[in-house]
């Protein structure tokens, strides 16, 4: 795929770039950046961000290129949905529409043309890091909406990703205010298939991974107790037998802060079964 690199800045002897390109998914131009170090790159670790977020805010507050520099490991971050629209009610509110759009497919007559974030990261991203980047392996981890994206996409494309994690996942939206708005919306009233897109129901079905999937979560988070539901994904997974490594941080909060705090021990892990 042809994609246009528009700004290269060193980092740590390697580079953060960032790239924009026509996107035959969502119909409009997408972009996203990326952290390539020095050495020669054979694997890839995408980052799935929050709510608000576009291809910057991972990339610039995360510090992730400290802990990638000596490894054969990049990092690609996409925004969180396509732009330049004017859907009905997309520009509205900030947990719906323009960056959020929750990484599924939608259906409803509005959005189903555009809003196609899962096939995105699923189809495009992966293409793009194996076609442009030589990539070979391949692990997904992300923040809130993005830690939801990235334990839906780890469970439904296990072969596809080596490992996955998550900092503070919306971990069962059929459950939680943000997703039952974003459902409807994308979904449609009925919210027909939004199980495929909950982490929680997808294990309770019989969804797993054979490896274990590592959880962040600060318990100072505002956001916890009714929208994230941690603990509906603990419950789950002892049910059946999901290995989970969940880390409750005394004191932290939802932000970036939390997640700079964290990010070494996400990149280690990734960086084991990516080069085992």
């Amino acid at each position: 795929m042809k994609t246009n690199e528009t700004k290269s800045i060193k980092t740590f002897d390697g580079h953060t770039k960032y790239f924009e390109h026509p996107s035959d998914i969502t119909k409009t131009k997408m972009k996203f950046s990326v952290f390539l170090p020095e050495q020669k790159v054979e694997n890839a670790i995408i980052w799935l961000s929050g709510l608000t977020c576009t291809e910057d805010n991972f990339i610039t507050k995360a510090g992730a290129q400290r802990y990638l520099k000596d490894s054969n490991t990049m990092i690609i971050c996409p925004d969180t949905s396509p732009r330049g629209l004017d859907l009905p009610k997309e520009h509205d509110s900030y947990d719906f529409g323009s960056g959020a759009g929750f990484y599924l497919n939608a259906v409803t007559e509005d959005y189903k043309d555009h809003y196609n974030m899962y096939d995105y990261i699923k189809l495009e991203i992966v293409s793009i890091l194996k076609n442009n980047f030589n990539v070979k392996n391949i692990s997904i981890m992300g923040h809130s909406m993005g830690g939801h994206g990235a334990l839906v996409l780890g469970l439904r494309e296990k072969d596809l990703f080596k490992s996955v994690s998550a900092f503070s996942p919306i971990v069962n939206p059929l459950k939680s205010p943000w997703g039952a708005k974003v459902f409807k919306g994308y979904l449609g009233e009925k919210m027909i298939g939004a199980e495929l897109y909950d982490a929680t129901e997808l294990i309770r079905s019989g969804t797993k991974r054979e490896d274990t999937i590592f959880v962040d979560q600060g318990k100072d988070d505002e956001f916890l107790e009714d929208n994230l539901l941690t603990e509906n994904l603990v419950k789950v997974c002892k049910e059946h037998d999901q290995k989970l490594n969940l880390k409750y941080r005394e004191g932290y909060d939802h932000s970036y802060f939390y997640i700079s705090s964290f990010i070494n021990e996400h990149i280690e892990f990734h960086l084991r079964a990516l080069e085992s």
